[in-house]
């Protein structure tokens, strides 16, 4: 929701985006139905890959990934809503998912067709029995970003420039039923069993039926924009619950460009680090302070300005995760320096966190704590650092090394299975979104982690 000098347009038959869809499969049946197709566009895809191999010829499992990856986004894209979310959240775990499908579905952010004009007065019809051409002074009808659950149109009433998001038609009412569509597919990919994926699905489900419940989000921007206002150089949009339903959400336009405009202008180190500094204050106060966190930190949910010296616009509070105590207690014990240096205590935290079981083996027992507790040393590291430079490239040459190597590890490859709380789903992408978005900015920020049993 970047800022521009354009006035949005009014009438309906403005140009459109090629790409608009017409229609989604929203019932039940068409979901399945278009799904049951791709599903065995993928089986077939299996048929001719075990055969070449059996006929000795050559079949690259590589190439297998890439085709089926490609077949599966196409569907998901189409289809929309919880689908491509819960495979957006597959692929947040890098041991999980091959390369093909991670790369995929990073797509979606950015790269989802948009609903056509119709459909979109459609929604408004139903939710206010008006079009947004009565409703708004001014509103186009072209999505200027569509994701997975909804887009955003830009729209003009009473001289205010507001930002109004729009979600795609049966997404909140298909949510359990694609997840059943999606898991067989996705067990089989991943080479997993149902019980060992399904706390981590149900985690996710709850995430996903709050983030289409748009009066939960106006609840939450609202709350923690109040909660956060004592914060320097962070802007947040106001929201007008008058112009607002349960699939209509409308707020402020604010000023800014995402992160890659942004470089683009090449701003000085200061703004940087002041940047960078309002992120991490804005997250640090959410963990420690609300227990709750604004789960979704990709660039387009940030708009930066030089104004002020930098400030961080920060949109979109439909995925919030709440952090119950013991799992605050658990995530920040984890980072801590004496942590790392008693092993027996990393091992009893890791055993809470159910990255240890009891009936590993010693082996098995020995590999996972010699894992983490290289990769809490690394990832870690800015929490046990009074300031920290984000632009250090050894660093994030590091972490990736930290990445590749744990890929390559034989344990690894051979037990897929995902291990650890199911409540570090959205903590851990919430911290990888975080350090990305500071990386980019080249950010030297005070970071560090508050008292022991404090916050």
């Amino acid at each position: 929701m970047t800022d521009d000098t354009s006035k949005p347009s009014t009438p309906p038959d403005e140009p459109t985006d090629s790409r608009q869809l017409a229609s989604l499969p929203t019932t039940k049946v068409a979901r399945a139905a278009r799904f049951a197709k791709t599903g065995l566009k993928v089986g077939a895809n299996y048929v001719k890959h075990y055969a070449r191999r059996a006929a000795g010829g050559t079949s690259e499992t590589d190439e297998l990934h890439a085709a089926n990856a490609a077949e599966l986004y196409g569907a998901l894209s189409e289809m929309k809503g919880s689908v491509l979310k819960v495979a957006q959240m597959l692929a947040m775990e890098k041991n999980l998912l091959p390369t093909a499908y991670a790369d995929q579905f990073a797509q979606a952010q950015y790269q989802s067709p948009p609903l056509s004009g119709p459909l979109v007065t459609k929604v408004f019809r139903d939710s206010f029995g008006r079009s947004p051409f009565e409703l708004f002074d001014e509103f186009d009808p072209n999505a200027r970003q569509a994701a997975s659950i909804g887009q955003v149109h830009r729209a003009r009433k009473n001289d205010l420039a507001l930002a109004v998001k729009v979600q795609y038609p049966g997404v909140a009412d298909s949510i359990r039923s694609d997840i059943r569509l999606v898991k067989p597919i996705a067990l089989r990919v991943m080479g997993l069993s149902e019980a060992q994926v399904r706390p981590y699905l149900e985690e996710v489900e709850a995430r996903l039926l709050e983030e289409t419940n748009y009066g939960l989000e106006l609840q939450r921007g609202t709350e923690i924009a109040a909660e956060c206002a004592h914060l320097q150089h962070l802007e947040f949009p106001s929201y007008y619950p008058e112009l607002s339903s349960g699939r209509v959400l409308t707020m402020d336009w604010l000023a800014g460009q995402h992160l890659k405009e942004f470089l683009a202008t090449n701003p000085t180190q200061a703004v940087r680090n002041q940047l960078g500094q309002a992120l991490w204050d804005f997250y640090s106060f959410q963990l420690h302070t609300l227990h709750r966190v604004h789960a979704d930190p990709h660039p387009g949910n940030f708009l930066l300005r030089e104004e002020g010296g930098g400030t961080v616009g920060v949109l979109d509070f439909g995925c919030v995760k709440e952090i119950p105590a013991d799992v605050y207690e658990l995530f920040t014990a984890l980072l801590r320096p004496d942590t790392l240096a008693d092993e027996a205590r990393l091992a009893e935290l890791l055993t809470q966190a159910g990255v240890l079981r009891p009936e590993d083996t010693a082996a098995r027992r020995a590999f996972y704590l010699r894992t983490m507790l290289t990769s809490l040393e690394l990832v870690g590291r800015p929490f046990r650092q009074a300031t920290f430079d984000f632009g250090d490239p050894e660093y994030m040459a590091a972490l990736y090394r930290l990445g590749d190597d744990l890929l390559q590890e034989p344990e690894l490859r051979q037990q897929r299975e995902p291990r650890g709380s199911e409540h570090f789903i959205y903590l851990n992408r919430t911290y990888v979104g975080l350090y990305a978005l500071l990386t980019e900015l080249q950010a030297s920020v005070q970071t560090g982690l508050p008292p022991a049993n404090q916050g």
